[in-house]
């Protein structure tokens, strides 16, 4: 008589454990070898499985840049002034984008996805500047610049042949440092 086989049920899927699993893709197989094919892959499930979840791989990658930004302003302190702040999250925004595998170019490229909630979202980006001070265009508007410039500059440092260029002329690190602090100080009070 044969023998039954169980088959274990699979974790539960969701959002949680699937960006968790591509950010784990991301690290091991970089942002070209991030499909949703092979996320589904990787969790035992097939690929429709995942669009109940996320709409669009595009829709993925979003969530998973608001993840990097969210995780660096977590880093940053809650004392000091507004200046400070943007230095500091400059500074941690850095320090993902150049320690962790292709965060810089998933930021690059990932779009936002739908617009109903854009005004809720700027008003929570731009709230630990408005509580120091700053209106919530300069607070947006400032952030934005630092972001920017930190993944211009990050997409240089992660470029190898332009990272060794670099490197041949100045100290990476402290250039841009330099660069962040001078433009956080260039915003006008």
């Amino acid at each position: 008589m044969p023998v039954a086989t169980r088959i274990a049920p699979s974790p539960k899927l969701d959002t949680e454990r699937i960006v968790a699993a591509a950010f784990a893709m991301l690290d091991d197989e970089g942002l070209d070898g991030l499909s949703m094919r092979a996320l589904a892959g990787r969790l035992g499930v097939q690929a429709p499985a995942l669009y109940w979840h996320f709409t669009s791989k595009n829709a993925l990658l979003s969530a998973m840049a608001r993840r990097v930004y969210a995780g660096a302003r977590s880093h940053v302190g809650e004392d000091g002034s507004w200046r400070n702040w943007l230095t500091d999250f400059g500074t941690a925004l850095h320090k993902v984008f150049t320690e962790q595998r292709d965060r810089a170019q998933l930021c690059a490229i990932a779009r936002p996805v739908g617009d109903r909630a854009s005004e809720a979202l700027g008003d929570a980006i731009a709230a630990p500047l408005v509580a120091r001070g700053l209106d919530r265009d300069q607070a947006l508007s400032r952030q934005a610049s630092v972001i920017a410039f930190t993944l211009g500059w990050a997409l240089y440092e992660t470029n190898g042949p332009m990272l060794h260029h670099l490197s041949s002329m100045l100290d990476v690190s402290a250039a841009y440092r330099d660069g962040l602090e001078a433009m956080v100080r260039g915003f006008s009070d």
